[in-house]
Order: structure tokens, then sequence, then C-alpha cells
């Protein structure tokens, strides 16, 4: 009966080991909630390029933001980014300040304004 009681327990215990090691898995590689796919040249020496490229390869927390792109009127894409932050909502605000600060370093008046692209 002790025996079968122990046995018990240790499944138990087996069970909540495995749904945990589930949730504490790597975030690297995922594109995360994306709000819009941001502009992204293919040249890997563009800074807005590199920035989304180490978002998606963040194993944490981490946001990416950006100026909307438009054809039409858009001469500049600002963007910044916040990896590995200790939550989603830090990640998100720390990008903002980052494409903020991008903005306003330059004082670009067509860039529009930063939002969040995507964040995981």
């Amino acid at each position: 009966m002790k025996l079968r009681k122990t046995a018990l327990m240790l499944a138990g215990l087996f069970l909540v080991a495995i749904s945990s090691a589930g949730s504490a898995a790597s975030l690297a590689g995922n594109k995360g909630d994306v709000r819009f796919y941001p502009y992204v040249s293919g040249s890997l020496m563009e800074p807005c390029t590199k920035a989304y490229k180490a978002y998606v390869a963040a194993s944490g927390h981490s946001a990416y933001a950006s100026t909307p792109y438009a054809r039409v009127r858009s001469l500049y894409i600002v963007c910044g980014s916040r990896l590995n932050a200790p939550s989603q909502k830090a990640a998100e605000e720390g990008a903002l300040k980052s494409c903020q600060a991008g903005l306003n370093g330059h004082k670009f008046t067509t860039a529009g304004r930063c939002e969040i692209a995507a964040s995981k």
C-alpha cells in the first residue's frame, strides 16, 4: 500500500515536471505575435534587417518596433528592438523607446510613428 502511494506520487511529480519543461521552451526562431509584417530589405548590412533577424533569433521575450512602410510616402524606415526582456510587455516598451530614439535622433518627419510590428 505504501509502495503504491509512493508510485502514484512520483507519477504525479513526473507529469508536473514534464508540463513545466514544455512551458520553459526557448522562443528562438519564433516570430511571435505579428501585428504587421515589417519591411526588411534583403541586405544583411541594413540595420533594420539585422535588428529583425536578431529579434527572431532571440530566445527570450523580445519585441521589434518599426515605422510602417508605404511606398508612396515612406522615405525612411526607422526601427528598434528589445531582446530577452523579463516580460513581453517590457520588451515592447523597450522596442518602442529604441525606435522613438531613432526618430528623435535623426529628426525624421516623413517616417511616421513607431509601432510594435512583432513581439514574443
